[in-house]
């Protein structure tokens, strides 16, 4: 049967609309959960890799790429002085600029960079941490030593900047500020430290502060939250001591709960997931430190469920899990495996070190996970992008991890505990994922 032109022109409008071409425009993607929502995506890596659509030089820096609109935007770090080295317990003293470039998504063309002097007094200091926040014509960074800026997204040009040491005595932890901004409607929130400043909104417009709340010995570097619960819209901010939650309007504590990792590594979002029986949330750090909450009906309060021991639940560090139906899915900072984990009772259902180490056991193990599509189904495919620097497909259920094929993106350039490791948060947009390590930029083609 033939088609009539008008019938093509709407097969071809409507073709487009299904697969169409999604932004990331923060970390973690559009809606902050670590789920690809695009279509006309592969589904598997040949062996002979996927198509390299360009590399282009870069500087160090554990900061991901973020994409809108067609451009690339990414944080470096251009050192002129001193020795970075990774050492867990000190701080390197170093000399440079901290970087915001902005690349077109197409060829890697640099289309503008913005630049400021910032000393580095930190560990593992190879470069900024947070990944750009883009809103509506708006970039949000962060740097390593507290300097936060924003800029316009097409000239780069500085329209406001704060920085949290000067303006509010916070004391720079030692792995540098962390915590990427979370745009929330007008308002612009941010993990700053300081006595009654942990948590900080802004007028995302003009710099202005809306409100401050929270204190503990250290803020962290857990990324602020938005979720849901009993009807109404929760900020979650886990400083160094307490998980919190906040209006995010007002900045009042709603609730808190005692959640104490070691070395004030409050680092992964805590993530929330409705069961049979209501909602529930889960966060967990380093010092086998881990719990399930049960959130009340109204959205008031938490209760423990369970506390995680040395040999059960996940104890997540650089990366965030994710929970799919039953199981909790993440990179455990002891054993350096990715693992799932039953949500009900804690209990490790497997372990793999092929995702984050490759062969051999290492602490903090690291693999980035991304789910494409539905990201309430268990059993979906994954995006792990892994230390080592591969990019690989997966299928995580309950009972096994099964890959789907990898390739290599970049070569491991950072390094921990004496092995070489690539540490970067990636972006995927434009059917493309783009990921850095401290010398490049790649774009890799996952058209279908």
């Amino acid at each position: 049967m033939n088609m009539s032109r008008a019938s093509m022109v709407v097969a071809l409008v409507l073709g487009s609309i299904a697969a169409r071409a999604d932004d990331w425009p923060q970390w973690m993607g559009p809606k902050r959960d670590g789920v690809w929502r695009e279509t006309g995506i592969v589904r598997g890596i040949p062996s002979g890799g996927l198509p390299v659509k360009w590399r282009v030089p870069v500087k160090a820096g554990y900061s991901g790429p973020a994409v809108v609109g067609g451009r690339v935007y990414l944080m470096d770090y251009d050192r002129r002085g001193g020795d970075a080295k990774n050492d867990f317990s000190a701080r390197s003293e170093l000399s440079g600029t901290e970087r915001v470039l902005c690349l077109d998504a197409v060829t890697g063309k640099l289309l503008w960079k913005h630049e400021y002097d910032c000393p580095y007094a930190i560990s593992y200091a190879s470069g900024p941490r947070c990944t750009p926040t883009i809103a509506e014509g708006k970039v949000y960074t962060l740097g390593a030593e507290g300097d936060l800026r924003c800029l316009d997204a097409a000239t780069g040009d500085l329209l406001w900047s704060k920085n949290f040491k000067k303006d509010y005595g916070a004391a720079t932890p030692i792995w540098g500020f962390c915590s990427h901004p979370l745009v929330d409607g007008d308002r612009l929130v941010c993990v700053v430290g300081g006595a009654g400043s942990v948590a900080v909104a802004f007028d995302r417009q003009t710099g202005r502060e809306l409100w401050r709340n929270l204190s503990a010995s250290e803020q962290g570097y857990c990324p602020p939250t938005i979720f849901e619960s009993g009807g109404r819209r929760q900020l979650m901010i886990w400083d160094a001591d307490k998980l919190n939650v906040l209006d995010p309007a007002t900045g009042k504590v709603l609730w808190s709960q005692p959640l104490k990792p070691s070395y004030g590594m409050s680092i992964i979002a805590p993530q929330v997931a409705t069961t049979p029986e209501g909602q529930v949330l889960f966060a967990s750090g380093i010092g086998q430190v881990g719990a399930l909450f049960r959130l009340s009906a109204d959205g008031s309060d938490a209760k423990p469920l369970w506390r995680g021991k040395p040999k059960n639940a996940v104890y997540c560090s650089n990366s965030t899990p994710f929970i799919a139906g039953d199981t909790i899915y993440g990179c455990d900072c002891e054993t350096g495996f990715l693992t799932a984990v039953n949500l009900a009772n804690a209990e490790r259902r497997w372990e793999a070190a092929e995702p984050t180490t490759g062969t051999r056991r290492g602490r903090h193990g690291t693999a980035f996970l991304v789910r494409q599509g539905d990201a309430a189904s268990s059993g979906s495919r994954t995006w792990i992008f892994s230390e080592t620097g591969d990019l690989i497909l997966a299928t995580l259920s309950p009972e096994k991890y099964e890959e789907l094929g990898r390739m290599r993106l970049l070569e491991p350039t950072n390094e921990c505990f004496g092995r070489t490791v690539v540490w970067s948060h990636p972006a995927f947009a434009d059917r493309c994922v783009f990921a850095r390590n401290d010398a490049e930029l790649v774009c890799v083609s996952l058209a279908e």
